[in-house]
């Protein structure tokens, strides 16, 4: 049944191909992607928002306000257990590393059970309290729907590429109804070379994605009114923007310090417990912590100014500006650390929530430090709203997303300017010193990252090994007599052969100049043996190395050609520099069908 099921679709898209070019069949698949996530981003946000509703009014006991102690273990551990228990097929991960990874190395296969699994594990974690956000789990679910769809379409690579950053800018557009954001994040993000025939698709689905989840769940992040911005106050929000490019670079440092304390931990229960406990003690502390934490963004927006220490238990001194102050920086740094020691328990969630809640409180407290002090007198709300771009724009390496996501979730398009100002100087500030993003730099270490400044790299990566070994040599056994394989040798179109041992274990080349050297010389000893002519390879490649190296050895050793075997060591075949040019031709003269 199956069998027939996959003929059938089969038949049914070579038929497509003749009908409907590739351009305009994406447009319709992007559609069907875009309304598939704006569903997914409905129901993460309602199961999450149910779950908080729950815990925070539905259930009542007069002790409960100690259980928010015990609330983001609870949820920690029931996202750990549902991962160990029912996704024994598949890896599950989270962030997007992984979704980039999948992109440069695994021919954008997303894994399917990522369309429900994410929401699964992060309504959970974020719901139950966890201090994090709901970005990068709806933007892998929406990225395994298009790379289902596409796969499921028998697309090609390019293809099914573009379909997973649909669906990515489909997560985005329907979490935070911002369809422009979502476009402009899948294209800084995602995609490492943008050209205007994907910008149609990317656009449809971001902005379906936006009606469905509208539809399903209309709820309006933030309301912002402002009256505009004044030039007398630029020289603040530079002020502001070069707090947040530091901080950013904090966060980064504090991302991988706490990633390696949880990694050392091997047991994942005990994560779950210690993650659980610490986040526990800070939500207590810090209630604004708890879950994605827009809620005190929102009371300040509206001119609530002790939003953030009035449901604490020092919200008894909310009358003191200073403690205000000194309360609220804290709560940042806590924030960056609840965040991180949530995914390192073993939460599911982004840092996009977390970025702008951070982003958020920072241009509060220069806003009311300036206010309270005298020293000018400036829009509270509107530094707000520019410390959330400023924040999202620097720790993510991506500026325009900030920019844009912020000016829709807040209706801040007259903030403009000043949005320019404090990304720009915020990013430049993260990248003087980070070269790649949080997301990037596991990937470019390993030299696994596809980027649009390093163009060869990026087709490399999209180049397997295996496809390009050439199998058709005379396969030679290392016991062997020449004279024996004298004929097979001079029939041969090949001027080398591997030699082999036992179990196919490769042992070296045979090479054709020196059996006739050696035939000339010693027509008296007509039996001699392959081991005695044969040479050690310069190298020896195994078959998931990555292409790029193996160019670069070529050109260290100076060879055109080597032999590549499987990780036990037995022969495969060879691979040369002619078939890794080849392909790159190939690859780029199919980028240039698919774009035409």
């Amino acid at each position: 049944m199956y069998v027939k099921f996959v003929s059938y679709i089969d038949k049914l898209n070579r038929y497509r191909q003749t009908k409907i070019s590739n351009r305009n069949f994406l447009v319709f698949a992007a559609i069907i992607v875009g309304i598939l996530a704006g569903l997914a981003a409905a129901l993460l946000k309602t199961i999450t928002h149910h779950i908080e509703e729950f815990l925070q009014s539905d259930f009542q006991w007069q002790y409960k306000y100690y259980l928010y102690l015990l609330f983001p273990t609870i949820g920690i551990l029931l996202s750990v257990i549902y991962t160990r228990r029912f996704i024994r097929k598949g890896k599950f991960e989270t962030g997007l590393t992984p979704l980039l990874y999948t992109i440069s190395k695994k021919s954008s296969k997303v894994e399917t059970h990522n369309i429900y699994s994410q929401i699964i594990t992060a309504a959970l974690t974020v719901g139950f309290g966890g201090s994090t956000g709901l970005e990068a789990p709806i933007v892998t679910s929406g990225s395994s729907i298009g790379s289902s769809v596409g796969r499921f379409l028998g697309l090609a690579y390019r293809e099914v590429t573009l379909l997973l950053a649909c669906g990515a800018a489909a997560g985005i557009a329907g979490a935070f109804n911002s369809p422009i954001a979502g476009i402009v994040f899948a294209i800084e993000i995602l995609l490492p070379e943008f050209t205007i025939p994907v910008f149609i698709p990317l656009l449809l689905a971001s902005a379906t994605a936006a009606v469905v989840a509208r539809f399903f769940y209309n709820e309006q992040l933030f309301f912002l009114v402002t009256e505009g911005w004044l030039t007398s106050s630029l020289f603040y929000y530079v002020i502001l923007a070069c707090l947040i490019g530091l901080f950013s670079i904090y966060f980064t440092k504090a991302n991988y310090a706490i990633k390696g304390f949880f990694y050392k931990i091997n047991h994942p229960y005990k994560k779950v417990v210690i993650g659980g406990l610490m986040l526990g003690a800070l939500v207590f502390l810090f209630p604004t912590l708890y879950g994605e934490g827009f809620i005190t963004i929102r009371n300040l927006l509206k001119g609530d100014m002790t939003a953030v220490i009035s449901n604490s238990i020092f919200s008894s001194y909310r009358e003191f500006p200073a403690l205000i102050i000194l309360f609220t920086v804290v709560t940042i740094f806590a924030k960056s650390v609840a965040t991180l020691v949530t995914l390192g328990a073993g939460g599911n969630g982004g840092i996009f929530a977390p970025s702008l809640i951070v982003g958020g409180l920072m241009g509060f407290i220069v806003a009311f430090t300036i206010n309270t002090l005298g020293i000018a007198e400036v829009n509270t709300a509107n530094f707000i709203v520019a410390g959330m771009a400023a924040s999202l724009g620097s720790i993510m390496h991506a500026p325009l997303t900030g920019i844009f996501l912020i000016a829709e979730i807040t209706g801040g398009y007259i903030l403009m300017v000043p949005l320019m100002i404090t990304t720009a100087i915020a990013y430049l500030i993260n990248r003087s010193v980070n070269k790649y993003s949080i997301y990037t730099k596991p990937l470019a270490e390993k030299g696994e990252l596809s980027h649009h400044e390093d163009k060869d790299t990026t087709v490399l990566n999209m180049m397997k090994l295996k496809f390009l070994v050439e199998k058709d040599y005379l396969l030679i056994a290392e016991d062997d007599f020449i004279r024996d394989k004298m004929s097979e040798i001079l029939h041969s179109k090949r001027n080398i052969f591997p030699v082999v041992g036992l179990n196919n274990e490769f042992r070296g080349i045979l090479y054709v100049e020196d059996i006739l050297r050696q035939t000339i010389s010693n027509e008296n000893h007509p039996l001699q043996k392959v081991e005695d002519l044969m040479r050690e390879a310069p190298q020896i490649i195994r078959e998931d190395a990555d292409l790029k190296k193996v160019l670069q050895l070529m050109e260290t050793e100076n060879v055109w050609i080597l032999p590549v075997v499987k990780n036990d060591g037995s022969y495969l075949g060879f691979v040369s520099k002619t078939a890794i040019f080849n392909k790159y031709r190939a690859m780029l003269s199919r980028q240039a069908d698919y774009l035409a």
